[in-house]
């Protein structure tokens, strides 16, 4: 376990820099989950369990007790916000810095914030905005990084392969040889996409919940598309054609590479709305007429995405309006 390495790394450091004065040790873990969340009090008590552990690492490392003059300290941090992003993992760690003035970021290579994937800009290069020097600990073990090929477990492989001939059947007639090659057809799928399909375990729990609220959702999703088709089919009906077109850009309270996903598609499937492009949180929306800005940032299908993914208690936090976002635009 190279974090192991990593705070022996520190401590080492620390007792060749204590000679020249002072030292403050600050050790951190980030959660990637906010503390009204529903899974928060098992990430952060892990979280906390880990710091701990690190405590008494630093400890151990130091041998005859830690010098008078080496101050540990450890945090959790991004409990109080949404973090989606490498940047946002760096924005967090940046202000600690800041409050603490840390002038050294120590990493271990084997993190990677929230899962990310290649695609995603390196912690390194967002960390590098700040003022604070930045490095990874030059630990003996090799670091295992996050590749595209990520390893595959069976709930992973089984979750892949039933959701593929699910819907593979969907679309079949039920012939005795649609079964043999829906199968066949699932399986290579889970073959080629299991190891790449997931950031995290699956939970059966947890998916069998979202698909309940996503029964919910569906409903609602297709009242929202009839409903703006209503009203963009009165716009061009209408005799001056109203519209008044603008690509806005909407900062959503959501994260997870299936949520932002279901409500970037849900956006562009509400006729009068486009999903051009999505950054982190940020989508850039190409809106048609002025009443479908407005019910976007109302953050009804925003509101409804957060009921699918996290719960009734996430449904409830304040709409993109509420939180002060109006949605700055250029015509389009």
């Amino acid at each position: 376990m190279t974090m192991r390495n990593t705070v022996a790394y520190v401590v080492d450091e620390a007792r060749s820099a204590v000679t020249d004065g002072p030292v403050e040790l600050h050790f951190v873990a980030i959660a990637s989950t906010r503390s009204v969340d529903p899974d928060a009090p098992e990430e952060l008590g892990e979280a906390a369990e880990l710091l701990e552990r690190v405590e008494v690492w630093v400890e151990e490392d130091f041998g005859d007790g830690i010098p008078e003059a080496v101050t540990v300290e450890t945090a959790v941090l991004g409990a109080d916000r949404y973090l989606f992003s490498p940047g946002d993992y760096a924005d967090a760690i940046l202000a600690h810095a800041d409050e603490h003035g840390i002038g050294r970021i120590v990493l271990d290579p084997e993190y990677s914030p929230g899962g990310s994937t290649p695609m995603l800009r390196p912690l390194e290069r967002e960390l590098a905005r700040g003022d604070a020097e930045v490095e990874e600990a030059p630990v003996e073990r090799r670091a295992q990084r996050t590749v595209l090929a990520r390893a595959a477990s069976l709930p992973k492989y089984l979750t892949v392969f039933g959701a593929s001939y699910l819907f593979y059947m969907l679309l079949s007639s039920w012939k005795p040889l649609d079964f043999a090659t829906g199968a066949f057809t699932a399986g290579l799928v889970a073959v080629l996409l299991a190891p790449v399909a997931f950031s995290e375990q699956p939970s059966l729990r947890r998916v069998g919940r979202q698909l309940l609220r996503m029964l919910v959702y569906a409903p609602y999703l297709l009242k929202e598309i009839a409903v703006a088709n209503l009203q963009i089919a009165y716009v061009v009906l209408h005799p001056s054609l109203p519209i008044d077109p603008k690509v806005v850009q909407l900062q959503a309270a959501v994260w997870g590479d299936a949520p932002v996903t279901t409500l970037a598609n849900s956006i562009t499937l509400t006729p009068g709305t486009l999903t051009i492009s999505v950054t982190d949180r940020a989508f850039d929306i190409h809106s048609l007429t002025a009443g479908s800005r407005e019910d976007l940032f109302e953050g009804g299908l925003e509101r409804a995405v957060r009921f699918v993914f996290y719960g009734r208690e996430a449904a409830a936090i304040a709409s993109p309006r509420e939180r002060g976002d109006d949605g700055e635009g250029q015509d389009g």
